[in-house]
């Protein structure tokens, strides 16, 4: 098969890594791709991701079978749906399912109808509403913008004062309206599932670090580090999480006449009353993306073939007991400003169980490796514990040349003392 896909960052990385390990795959491509994916795939970086009638005829004319959205954007701009009208074989929901990321209200509207455990909420359309519900209720309170917000569009305010400002960021990256939620307390997992309509298929499981320091000190970023499989996720409390939050919103989805087709990920929070949904995306996270494939491998083409063509009643994963662990190295100064082009010098390859994703970097006009973002390297190892994956992927984040990169030390490191 001719595979496409979309996005340029760590978790498309992953996914080239994994799917031209399978034999299904005969030509590759992305776009725009990074540096790191360009060892797999030939990139296009000239095509708009987000114009699905200019990615449908890149299709028709390079011949591709099977299409790959990685990031949210394209699928919230109906890529999927231009797709599928061309009759290309596409992995990914329509721009009406993927709502479920898109508008933070209709997650919740959803959860309300489906009887899905979840923060209680109130939706603001002003600012000065928003704010005087805050007033009153006090903190701590969660601020959430309600559409796409790279992942970066939510707050957790511990004070009145850093909820107004978070209130006023909200509006900002929005400009229409405000989902404001109870803080729920526990502990947050990622959970995965396939999606094709009727069937879902278990994808994974995985605890990420969304703060940028250690002790989960500061801003939010779009993800320092994760590890799976999430211990806190059992097999009972898997199967409770299906029963009663991912099969009710896929059947109340599918009553409204848009059944979801793709990738579903739902964000959990785990407390004493069980799981109760903090929020769902549409596709995998990042860097979750790292360490479910790193464990998949060749597996994820299978399973994302299956969910596109509406076969997942008769797949199956095959999961090693094994772990995985991955270091999100940034530019310092990310979330906020932060350089691009400093130079970054990988060690050679050694150890198979250990794989560096690309997210932000580029190629500077003498070939050398440079940064080209905010996230810039995912550094992923597999091993039969934990504890091992920490430290082969620490291990090699001590060999990389990159002085002026930024990453957490403390990935890993409760669930490894909590293991023994």
């Amino acid at each position: 098969m001719n595979i496409l896909i979309l996005g340029g960052g760590g978790r498309e990385h992953a996914i080239a890594w994994a799917v031209a390990q399978n034999p299904k795959c005969d030509r590759l491509f992305a776009a725009p791709g990074n540096a790191g994916i360009a060892s797999h795939a030939t990139l296009v970086p000239g095509l708009d991701i987000l114009d699905g009638r200019a990615v449908a005829a890149f299709c028709a004319d390079t011949g591709i079978d099977f299409v790959i959205i990685g990031p949210e954007a394209p699928l919230a701009a109906g890529v999927a749906d231009r797709l599928r009208e061309a009759g290309i074989l596409t992995l990914g929901p329509s721009a009406a399912a993927a709502q479920l990321e898109a508008s933070k209200a209709f997650t919740k509207e959803i959860c309300a109808a489906a009887g899905v455990p979840t923060a209680a909420f109130r939706v603001f359309d002003e600012a000065g509403a928003a704010r005087a519900h805050v007033r009153e209720h006090g903190a701590p309170v969660v601020i959430k913008a309600d559409g796409l917000a790279a992942g970066k569009g939510v707050v957790v305010a511990d004070s009145v004062d850093m909820a107004l400002a978070a209130i006023d960021a909200a509006f900002m990256i929005d400009g229409s309206r405000v989902v404001i939620e109870e803080f729920m307390e526990g502990e947050e997992a990622s959970f995965f599932v396939l999606a094709d309509g009727e069937t879902v298929l278990e994808l994974g499981t995985a605890q990420d670090f969304k703060r940028a320091f250690d002790g989960d000190m500061g801003p939010n970023t779009g993800g320092m580090g994760a590890f799976s499989p999430a211990p806190l996720v059992t097999p009972a409390l898997a199967e409770r999480t299906l029963a009663e939050i991912v099969r009710p919103t896929l059947a109340e989805m599918t009553r409204r006449g848009t059944p979801y087709q793709g990738i579903l990920y739902a964000g959990l929070m785990i407390g004493s009353e069980g799981p109760r949904l903090v929020e769902y995306n549409a596709r995998l996270g990042d860097p979750e993306a790292q360490v479910i494939a790193l464990r998949l491998g060749a597996q994820l083409l299978d399973a994302f073939l299956a969910c596109a063509e509406g076969e997942l009643a008769t797949t199956r994963l095959n999961w090693a007991d094994d772990h995985a662990l991955t270091v999100v190295m940034a530019a310092r100064g990310y979330p906020r400003d932060y350089a691009s082009g400093e130079r970054i010098i990988l060690p050679a390859p050694g150890d198979p169980r250990v794989v560096i994703f690309h997210a932000g970097t580029s190629r500077d006009p003498d070939g050398n490796l440079v940064t080209a973002g905010g996230r810039v390297l995912a550094v992923t190892a597999r091993a039969d514990s934990l504890r091992e994956a920490r430290e082969l992927a620490y291990n090699t984040v001590a060999r990389i040349d990159w002085p002026e990169a930024h990453f957490r030390r403390d990935i890993g490191e409760r669930a490894v003392a909590a293991a023994g």
